[in-house]
């Protein structure tokens, strides 16, 4: 089996069940248990310690194979001599939490997830007390991990003992409700009391949010899909989903409720809806979560990834007063930019994707979906005492009239060159005086970001590669109705060109 190909980017993801058509099983058990085995060698090179002194956690999400890797997983801890705390169902930020917490304090920790991709796939997300792991590490994990001879497979492994650390959960709920209590009034015993906030879940890992931190705090919790479920029959628990979001949208509406918060599987990335059941989500939940840190750190450089629209930099950089930097898309790519700034010396307290990744600065840069949503339940109670709501925060932030992602499909075998060749050319043409209404946006970080305005249309578009799937996505965003379909007709010459790129969606 190629290891290496179930790296994908800062994580590993496979296929970890049977039965679904062309997708054929490549994270099995002897995977997941080399795969520990692997991690905890390169925990003990991190650290400088020798295996048996290292201590490392392990949570999954609900997802009906997680049980089944995380005792392979646990086998090759403990086949490389480690110990393993056995945390069950947990989130991913609670998973680094065990790294932080004095009661755990481990070397390191594993959250098996595939975050809101489908039943049948399953991954690994490895942290240290410094953070989670980055790409070259992964593929040094993988590395190991396809090194080891043949007869190291689970059943080699003669001593098994794990610890039970599923009281971490509980330790982690109780951070959350103090902060919440210390941010609204340490004197009060239950500083949410009148407000309504529904929370979806998803059927993932994040109901222990309405039932461990709301309710005991006072809140009237309407919960939807809260008991985790890992066949995910109800939506997919992704708050970019477009079923998910109008599904907590109608709970706000129906409930009459105060805010509305969504997270995905394994809780490192959320959402909100606001008391009218907009949705705050994408660009509106970087607005929020910039408008909430601006408070205490005014002029601070907020970091974003590249599709991000020009309204939320505007809103940024006019409204809120701070600095936008447009960066690359990927979690641990804008964490890390503005771990850099801070290291350079300009001051960065939010790292955040408008997939709803968003990491600060005072909470160890970890993507932490519950802490935002945290952070936002605080604001809602703040303001419910000014006789104010959560829409205030954010109502200077303009919405274009469209909006459109297209995906397009690439043929070629050596997509990413001929991506290469792709953006190159759309950028010489968007440059050129065949196209007057376009202008190259400068500086950018990834793929080619172009402005439109032909007197009648204005917009802007961004045509980027994936990294790991023959894929160009494109963005687009228009101020006038109909005016995607006028940027996307300018396009289809010069992208048409191409044999071997589909852009037959423009």
């Amino acid at each position: 089996m190629d290891y290496m190909k179930l790296q994908n980017g800062s994580d590993i993801r496979g296929i970890a069940v049977d039965g679904v058509p062309g997708d054929a099983v490549n994270l099995d058990d002897t995977a997941a248990f080399r795969i520990g085995y692997a991690f905890t060698e390169w925990l003990a090179e991190k650290t400088g310690k020798d295996a048996d002194e290292l201590r490392i956690s392990m949570g999954r999400d609900p997802r009906i194979s997680g049980e089944k890797l995380a005792r392979a997983f646990a086998l090759g801890v403990c086949g490389a001599e480690a110990e393993v705390s056995d945390c069950g169902l947990a989130s991913t930020p609670a998973m680094f939490m065990s790294t932080i917490f004095e009661d755990f304090d481990c070397d390191g920790a594993v959250m098996i997830t595939a975050s809101h991709l489908p039943y049948h796939r399953n991954g690994f997300k490895f942290f240290t007390k410094e953070g989670g792991l980055g790409k070259p590490d992964i593929k040094a994990i993988l590395e190991k991990a396809s090194s080891y001879a043949e007869d190291l497979t689970p059943d080699s492994v003669r001593v098994f003992f794990v610890d039970d650390g599923s009281e971490l959960m509980d330790v982690y709920s109780a951070h959350l409700r103090k902060l919440i209590s210390d941010g609204i009034d340490p004197d009060i015993p239950k500083p949410l009391a009148g407000l309504t906030i529904c929370v979806d879940a998803g059927n993932g890992a994040g109901g222990f949010y309405a039932t461990n931190v709301l309710e005991p705090l006072g809140a009237n919790v309407v919960g939807s899909f809260l008991d985790p479920d890992g066949m995910f029959p109800n939506h997919i628990p992704n708050p970019e989903n477009k079923e998910a979001m109008e599904a907590i949208s109608s709970s706000v509406k129906e409930a009459s409720a105060d805010l509305g918060i969504i997270f995905d599987t394994d809780v490192d990335r959320s959402a909100a809806v606001d008391e009218n059941g907009n949705e705050i989500a994408r660009n509106g939940i970087v607005a929020l979560a910039a408008a909430l840190v601006c408070e205490d750190h005014p002029g601070t450089t907020v970091v974003t990834d590249s599709i991000t629209s020009d309204h939320l930099h505007e809103f940024l950089e006019g409204p809120l007063g701070m600095k936008h930097l447009r960066f690359k898309r990927g979690y641990k790519n804008v964490i890390d930019k503005s771990k850099e700034l801070n290291a350079n010396g300009e001051e960065s307290w939010l790292a955040i994707e408008t997939s709803g990744h968003c990491a600060f600065k005072e909470n160890y840069f970890l993507d932490d979906g519950a802490y935002l949503a945290t952070l936002i339940v605080i604001k809602t109670a703040r303001l419910a005492m000014e006789k104010k709501k959560i829409s205030s925060m954010i109502a200077d932030l303009k919405n274009p009239a469209e909006a459109r992602e297209i995906r397009m499909k690439l043929s070629a075998d050596d997509f990413a060159s001929y991506a290469d060749g792709v953006l190159e050319g759309l950028e010489k043409f968007a440059a050129s005086d065949d196209a007057p209404a376009m202008s190259v946006v400068s500086p950018n970080y990834e793929g080619v970001r172009v402005s439109y305005d032909d007197g009648k249309v204005q917009g802007w578009f961004l045509l980027r590669k994936s990294l790991h799937e023959p894929l160009m996505p494109m963005n687009v965003e228009a101020e006038q109705e109909g005016g995607c379909d006028v940027i996307c007709a300018a396009l289809r010459e010069v992208l048409g060109a191409y044999d071997e790129l589909d852009s037959s969606a423009l």
